[in-house]
C-alpha cells in the first residue's frame, strides 16, 4: 500500500544545523585542492574530518609547475598537505602514508617508485620521505632544497623561506648521499664552509645555491638567529 505524500513533507526532514557549514567548507576545500578524483579525495576528506585529523586540503590553488620534468601529479602544495598530516610523527607507517597519498589522487606507482630510492619496510622517517618528494618535483638538488625550504619555513609567504641550518644540513646530506656524483667529502666541505663562514651555531638558511658547491647553482642566504 503506497504511503501518503504527507509522510515525506519537508517539515519531517531533520537537517543538522552544522550541515550547511560543513558543506560550505568542503566546497571551498575542493576548489582550492582541485582533486583529480573528487570521490577518492572526498572519502579522505570526510574520514580525516571525522577523526579530527589534518584535512587533505591545499592552502591555495596551484598553477602548473614549469620546472617539473615529468607530470607525476605531485606538487609542492600536495607535499605541504602531506607534511601537515604526517609531520607530528618522526616515523610514519608506509601503509598509512600510501593511503594519504591515494586520498590526494596521486598515482600509487609513483609512490612506490619514490620509496625505491631508499627502500624501507614498514616505516620511513618523515623528513626523508618529504626530501624524496621534493627531489621528484624538479630532479635537481637545488630545486629539491628550494621546495623543502618553502614547505618547512615558518616565514610568511613571500618571505625568505628560512629553515634551521641543522635541518638544512641533515636533508642535504641525505639527498647528496643518494647521488653518486656527489662525494661525502664534497658534501661535508660545503656544509662546513657554510657554517664556519658565519661563526654561529644557530643558523637559518634559505634555499640552496652556492658558488662553492657545483651541485647548487643559485643564491643562498644564511641568517643569524
Amino acid at each position: 500500500m503506497p504511503l501518503p505524500d504527507t509522510m515525506f513533507c519537508a517539515q519531517q526532514i531533520h537537517i543538522p544545523p552544522e550541515l550547511p557549514d560543513i558543506l560550505k567548507q568542503f566546497t571551498k576545500a575542493a576548489i582550492r585542492t582541485q582533486p583529480a578524483d573528487v570521490l577518492q579525495w572526498s572519502a579522505g576528506y570526510f574520514s580525516a574530518l571525522s577523526r579530527g585529523d589534518p584535512l587533505p586540503v591545499k592552502d591555495r590553488i596551484e598553477m602548473p609547475m614549469a620546472t617539473q620534468k615529468t607530470d607525476t601529479g605531485l606538487t609542492q602544495g600536495l607535499l605541504k598537505v602531506l607534511h601537515k598530516q604526517c609531520s607530528h610523527k618522526e616515523y610514519v607507517d608506509i601503509a598509512d602514508l600510501e593511503q594519504k597519498w591515494k586520498n590526494l589522487c596521486l598515482p600509487v606507482e609513483k609512490f612506490r617508485a619514490l620509496l625505491q630510492l631508499d627502500p624501507c619496510e614498514d616505516k620511513i622517517e618523515w623528513i626523508k620521505f618529504l626530501a624524496l618528494g621534493c627531489s621528484m618535483l624538479g630532479g635537481s638538488l637545488n630545486t629539491a632544497m628550494k621546495h623543502l625550504c618553502e614547505i618547512l619555513t615558518a616565514d610568511p609567504e613571500g618571505g625568505p623561506a628560512r629553515i634551521p641550518f641543522g635541518t638544512f644540513s641533515y636533508v642535504y646530506r641525505y639527498l647528496a648521499g643518494l647521488d653518486s656524483d656527489i662525494t661525502a667529502s664534497d658534501t661535508e666541505s660545503y656544509l662546513s664552509s657554510l657554517k664556519e663562514n658565519e661563526g654561529c651555531t644557530g643558523l637559518l638558511v634559505t634555499h640552496a645555491g652556492s658558488q662553492d658547491c657545483p651541485h647548487l647553482q643559485g643564491p643562498i642566504s644564511v641568517f643569524r638567529c
